[in-house]
């Protein structure tokens, strides 16, 4: 075993027994580096990454490689979740150096960390047009011994190079005004699959922040006709979709909802598709995208006022309380793409294969679901030989690839049997399937518990508990992994949020990312459960956000302290990619914090991180489309509408109708007396406010002024209208 052995991230434990002479990132591997004048290794990663199980099996289990690296290099891992700073600074390089990046990500550095060379994966041998790893390592260690200055003097110019990216471009003069929203709404649709949904060709990745920012720009583009938003169509059919950015946001999403990328059985969705019709994933689940898919599908049931999507969030959430919790509360990270194909589950070697878990041969289903069979191939495209229309390893061949080939109407209509006795049928079916999958080989599960990824998925929770018509699990569940956060990664007298929790160990000082999350999670769960304390612990979060990390130079927030020595880049994200900038996220908060709490420093900083990203909205809009979300919610405005009655009453017609509409732009509170007084010093505006007549009363407010209450549905919607 190596140095690895003693730490805690799943993926460092992973290669604690390779022959490489790892080290954690530290002082021990800078001051070896230094001492014995060798460049480093850095090998960054993650657990469930299925091109860092291949490097590893490849390379980093073969003793002749390792010879190699430890007899002319340093190596590292990093585990890139946990240090996302470190992973942030090297893949910027690699991008500016390769044009491309990706995990696993090779960088050599000199002794002072600045990089000189690097990569992602690199096959042992030259092949695939890659230069092969040891072909690599061997040049590498000729040209430090008999070129050293010239490499220095690279590495110094290629730092000196990313100094440049750490500074960012100017803030604009102004806040950009919505006819930047418009041209990125152009973008979107000059880039729209109308055959597939989503925007460009394959690979194709769910980037929910783009779903977000189309629903909230449809709403904005509504606000003067409101008849659109209370009596939606339902445009989500993929065979005529139009140029609506609600359209492009339902067909996209009713797609991977429909294809190979989601789970059919298990609920839950892979991280993306290979291929352009969504057929072909990747199959790692990763917690990140089942928090923000569930939002996007949440927000889609009600911008289209279709329960597909509702019904999709929900078999989402079941996935992750069920497979994805922690006994005490939080969620895990990610399940792996690779498992043990079941037929060599009793082999002393077995190979583990991408999607060998989720994968179906047509006999297996014959076996299992008798005469019913031929319904559910026919809903899931199981086909004799095998479906997969696109297999770079190899993998998939005689296995099928379940995706919804049919609509149950459809197979009605074949069979002459009732679409509800199709229905039964697939129903049934799935249930005998998943406990048929629970006997094989699972993959592997990434047990740690990250802050910021916990954010995202106690606000899916949150809102979920608001949007369907019996929430209190879901509910329950927010509350749950908010407590567990509070409880083990929070340090009030210290005022200390750490980013990692495993096992009982609980490390690494959170970045803004974790901050961004956790506070977006705690305000949409205080809109489900309007409890003073998720209102303060948000506050003084943000406040602390603020001293660590906000520029106020510039605007926006760095990722990290600066504190760091050892991480050459102080960084500020401005790319909304799988997960969204901490910046966005922030704004976002400020938005909603602003209109419950008046302090007055909010406003000014969300207009100067507006600035800061002015030039990216007005010019290349796609980059940052959850910041252009947040530019839609500041342009249209919030409001607040809050429901008083009396315990047990505010289940009413008024948290329905609250229930069914988007409100993209709107805080809603449902409170009962109890909870009124106790956040009536923090919200005076809401200090009056009473039931009318023994019934629940809502009250519709913009810039803390209400209008009269209103009691019944009717009469609610006309004021939200």
């Amino acid at each position: 075993m190596n140095r690895l052995a003693g730490e805690h991230s799943p993926y460092l434990l992973q290669h604690a027994d390779n022959p490489v002479d790892w080290f954690p990132w530290g002082d021990e591997a800078f001051s070896k580096a230094r001492l014995e004048n060798k460049p480093i290794f850095l090998s960054i990663g993650y657990s469930t990454c299925h091109w860092c199980h291949v490097m590893a099996h490849e390379s980093f289990e073969n003793a002749d490689v390792a010879a190699v690296l430890n007899a002319s290099f340093v190596p590292i891992k990093i585990d890139r979740e946990e240090r996302p700073d470190v992973d942030r600074v090297y893949m910027t390089f690699v991008q500016a150096t390769t044009g491309s990046g990706g995990w696993p990500m090779s960088v050599w550095l000199t002794p002072d960390l600045k990089p000189f060379y690097g990569g992602t994966y690199f096959p042992p041998s030259s092949r695939w047009g890659r230069p092969g790893f040891v072909d690599i390592l061997g040049e590498i260690a000729r040209v430090w011994q008999s070129e050293q200055a010239k490499v220095q003097q690279s590495a110094e110019s290629l730092t000196g190079q990313l100094r440049g990216v750490e500074r960012g471009a100017p803030p604009s003069a102004g806040v950009p005004d919505v006819a930047a929203l418009d041209r990125i709404a152009s973008e979107f649709r000059n880039l729209f699959d109308h055959v597939n949904g989503g925007f460009g060709g394959a690979p194709k990745f769910p980037r929910p922040s783009e779903l977000l920012f189309l629903f909230r720009y449809w709403a904005l583009q509504n606000l003067k006709n409101p008849a659109n938003l209370s009596n939606p169509t339902n445009p989500s059919n993929p065979s005529n979709p139009s140029n609506d950015p609600r359209d492009m946001a339902l067909v996209t999403l009713r797609a991977m909802a429909s294809g190979g990328m989601r789970d059919h059985i298990g609920g839950g969705f892979h991280r993306y598709s290979v291929d352009e019709q969504w057929r072909v994933p990747h199959f790692e689940k990763m917690l990140y995208d089942q928090a923000q898919l569930t939002i996007a599908l949440l927000e889609a049931s009600q911008a289209a006022d279709d329960s597909f999507f509702a019904d999709v969030a929900e078999d989402t959430l079941q996935y992750v309380m069920r497979e994805m919790t922690d006994e005490a509360g939080g969620f895990f990270s990610a399940e792996d793409a690779d498992s043990i194909p079941p037929e060599y589950a009793n082999d002393p070697h077995p190979h583990a294969s991408e999607g060998a878990f989720y994968l179906w041969r047509a006999d297996e289903v014959d076996t299992l679901l008798g005469s019913e069979a031929a319904i559910v191939k026919a809903r899931f495209g199981i086909e004799q030989n095998g479906n997969a229309p696109a297999d770079p390893q190899q993998e998939f061949v005689g296995k099928n690839i379940l995706y919804v080939a049919q609509s149950i109407e459809q197979i009605a209509r074949q069979t002459g049997r009732t679409p509800d006795d199709i229905d039964r049928v697939v129903r049934d079916a799935r249930l005998k399937m998943f406990e048929a999958r629970g006997s094989r080989p699972r993959p592997h599960l990434d047990d740690k518990v990250l802050t910021a990824w916990n954010g995202l998925m106690i606000a899916a929770f949150a809102r979920a508990s608001r949007v369907v018509a019996d929430g209190q699990g879901y509910l329950h569940a927010a509350r749950r992994a908010a407590t567990f956060l509070r409880d083990r990664m929070w340090n009030d007298e210290t005022s200390t949020l750490l980013r990692r929790y495993r096992r009982g160990e609980a490390s690494i000082e959170a970045y803004a990312e974790d901050y961004a999350y956790l506070i977006y999670g705690l305000l949409e769960l205080f809109q489900a459960d309007p409890d003073v304390r998720w209102l303060d612990w948000a506050q003084m979060l943000q406040r602390r956000q603020n001293e660590l990390f906000w520029d106020d130079a510039g605007g926006g927030w760095f990722s990290t302290t600066g504190q760091d020595k050892h991480v050459l880049l102080r960084m500020k994200e401005d790319y909304d990619g799988a997960e969204p900038t901490a910046s966005a996220v922030s704004v976002s908060n400020l938005l909603m914090l602003s209109h419950l709490v008046d302090e007055p420093e909010w406003a000014e900083q969300i207009e100067k991180t507006f600035r800061y990203f002015g030039s990216r909205i007005e010019q290349i809009g796609r980059a940052v489309p959850m910041m252009a979300a947040m530019l839609a919610a500041s342009s249209a405005g919030l409001q607040q509408v809050i429901v008083v009655g009396e315990a047990g009453q505010t289940e009413t017609e008024l948290r329905d109708a609250l229930r069914r509409r988007y409100l993209p732009f709107t805080i809603t509170l449902m409170l009962t007396p109890d909870q009124q007084s106790a956040l009536a010093a923090k919200l005076p505006f809401i200090a009056a406010m009473h039931s009318v007549g023994g019934r629940p009363a809502a009250y519709v407010c913009r810039d803390f002024a209400c209008r009269a209450p209103v009691t019944d549905r009717a009469a609610l919607e006309a004021e939200l209208a």
